[in-house]
């Protein structure tokens, strides 16, 4: 039987010390369980849960589509910073993607793992031994090395 996805974040966040990048992934399509689990290690932990699509987009309603692509970065980075916990919680990602804000959005999170350790939730596969994101049609497919972060899926047994 599968390790329930709760239990595979908390054995694995403390690997998450370790890493350059403090990354870990919680890698599912959507409906999957990723919020469910998220919540519960939060619980347990008492560490924060932000939405990043609701956070970043409060902060970016008033700027233009240029000013969004150009301040995103440190918004999120001021978003993550107020957590001032050793670990933050990100769910709802999928603005990350957005095709008009040109942003790579694993460069993102590894960039907000130095100071801490970050677990993010990602809508999507690891498909021979690469993280995607979307269809390969999709505008908004991404596709990456899977290494220099941790990884906790509900597929995954180890």
């Amino acid at each position: 039987m599968a390790e329930p996805l709760a239990d595979q974040i908390m054995r694995k966040v403390n690997q998450a010390a370790e890493l350059y990048h403090r990354l870990m992934l919680v890698i599912a399509p959507s409906g999957a369980g990723k919020t469910t689990a998220l919540l519960e290690v939060r619980d347990r932990t008492g560490a924060t849960l932000i939405n990043v699509n609701l956070e970043l987009s409060r902060l970016m309603l008033d700027l233009t589509q240029r000013q969004r692509a150009l301040k995103l970065p440190r918004l999120l980075q001021e978003i993550v910073d107020k957590d001032t916990g050793n670990m933050t919680f990100l769910d709802n990602i999928e603005l990350l993607f957005d095709v008009g804000l040109k942003q790579d959005p694993l460069r993102l999170l590894q960039g907000l793992s130095r100071n801490k350790t970050v677990v993010a939730s990602w809508n999507g596969a690891i498909i021979d031994g690469f993280l995607t994101y979307a269809e390969p049609a999709h505008p908004e497919f991404r596709r990456y090395p899977v290494h220099d972060f941790l990884v906790a899926s509900p597929e995954m047994t180890t």
